[in-house]
Order: structure tokens, then sequence, then C-alpha cells
């Protein structure tokens, strides 16, 4: 048994950057209990036009196995892609953190929920309850779908899965608009969350202005 164990991990050895957890949960629930008050609220205009719809929770919490499984599926089938999708991630969760910590930030137009109404109006509540209004910009289910969706498209190894691409950037979007439909977050936490996974996704994948055009004159030369 220990040696079977001892072989996972030396085949597997990259899996330590998991370790990550270790630093992220901790810190992450720091923050929820002591950021209470005095925080800065999080809402523009666009978030009053954008009605409350309950069966977002669905794809809200399909993130979880979104990601997950991302992460997973990479560990054991490409350790370059895994590398990239975990610099991707974890790099923007630790900016998430600081920014929270220092610029302290919530929202204040959660809904009133009825739990009895349907089962999703269930979840919703209960979620409401366990996950604070604060720490929201920049939204991590926003940067986390498209941290993994680019990992997705990029990966060699699910280039001619059509199925599997386009599932994914479907549910990308669906979990994105679940955080605003079911007023979890407002519409700038996802802005702030595609400007940093754009900054994120040029320095971890080396794709910018200046490299595209290096690679269209590559082609162009041949």
């Amino acid at each position: 048994m220990i040696h079977h164990i001892a072989s996972f991990f030396k085949k597997y050895r990259h899996i330590w950057l998991l370790s990550y957890g270790f630093l992220y949960l901790p810190w992450f629930c720091y923050l929820e209990r002591t950021v209470k008050a005095g925080y800065h609220i999080m809402h523009v205009t666009l978030d009053d036009y954008i009605p409350f719809c309950e069966y977002f929770v669905i794809p809200y919490l399909m993130w979880f196995l979104y990601v997950g499984s991302a992460i997973l599926f990479f560990l054991f089938k490409s350790k370059e892609d895994y590398y990239r999708l975990c610099a991707f991630l974890f790099s923007g969760m630790t900016v998430s953190l600081l920014i929270c910590t220092f610029f302290r930030n919530g929202t204040d137009f959660r809904p009133l929920i009825d739990p009895g109404k349907n089962i999703c109006s269930a979840i919703v509540a209960a979620l409401y309850r366990t996950d604070t209004c604060t720490n929201v910009f920049p939204s991590i289910h926003v940067y986390n779908s498209i941290g993994v969706h680019i990992a997705v498209m990029k990966s060699e190894l699910l280039k001619k899965h059509r199925a599997v691409r386009c599932g994914s950037g479907i549910l990308m979007v669906a979990i994105c608009l679940a955080t605003v439909f079911l007023k979890q977050h407002s519409v700038i936490d996802g802005v702030g969350s595609l400007v940093m996974a754009y900054v994120v996704y040029w320095i971890v994948y080396g794709y910018g202005p200046a490299t595209a055009d290096k690679k269209v004159t590559e082609k162009v030369l041949g």
C-alpha cells in the first residue's frame, strides 16, 4: 500500500501545487469572518436592470465541478497544461485576496428569498446563509471559469474534442451570468475579473500583441 502511494506521488509529483489551498482557504475564511462593516459597496446602475433568477444556482454550483475536474484532468493527462492552469488560477486568486484585504468590498442588493418557492430558491437561501456578501471584487467564480475555458481551448489533448470545447464555453458563460443573476456579484466584479484574466493570460500563456505579431510573421516567412 505504502509502495503504491509512494509510486503515485513520484509519478505525479506536480500535485504539490494543490497545497496552495492551505494558503488560500485560511486567508479567504479570515476575510469572510472579519470583513463585516465599513466596506466599499460594489454597485453599478446595470445591476439594477438585471433580474434575480434562482435557477442560475445550478451553473453557479457547477463551478466547483468545472474547476475541480479540469485541474484533476490536466494533473493526470498533461503536466504542461496543469502547470499553466494552476499558474493562471492561483495567481489570480492571490491577487483577489490581496485586493479584498486592502480594499474591503461587498454588495448590498441581495433580495429576500422564499425558500419554500422551489428547490432552487431553497438552495440560494442556504447559499446566502453560508456565503457572505463581502469579498466580491474581483469575482473568483468568473475569473476561474475563464481560466478553465482557456486551458481547455489551449490544450492539444482537447483540440479534436469539439463537444468538450463547446460545452466548456457554454458552461463558462452560464457561470459568469449566474454571478449577477443570483445577485452574488455586481457587474463590476465580473469586469474586474475579465481585466485580471487578460493580464494573467498574457503572462502565463505568453500571448500579447507583440507575440501575436511575431507568430504571424513566422507563418508568413515560413
